[in-house]
């Protein structure tokens, strides 16, 4: 009985998958948007990485920028 049933259970999973596979793999719509997302991801990613690092860069050189107009006075009488 068990048998029977996972002899049935595994023949619609198959039958399934089959299906699912050629829906997508023989859709033109769905490889073009897959190859789409995997060509572009990347430089999204990319992308927001640097623009993270040039504006931590663009802090760092304000501040040294600001510490050379306003230096700390190391002479100074307590």
């Amino acid at each position: 009985m068990y048998y029977q049933f996972s002899l049935i259970h595994n023949i619609y999973f198959l039958l399934i998958k089959n299906t699912l596979l050629d829906m997508t793999i023989n859709n033109p719509i769905f490889i073009f948007t897959v190859i789409t997302v995997i060509w572009f991801i990347p430089g999204v990613i990319v992308r927001r990485v640097k623009e993270i690092k040039q504006l931590n860069k663009k802090k760092r050189n304000q501040a040294d920028a600001i510490k050379k107009l306003y230096p700390n006075p190391k002479d100074q009488p307590e």
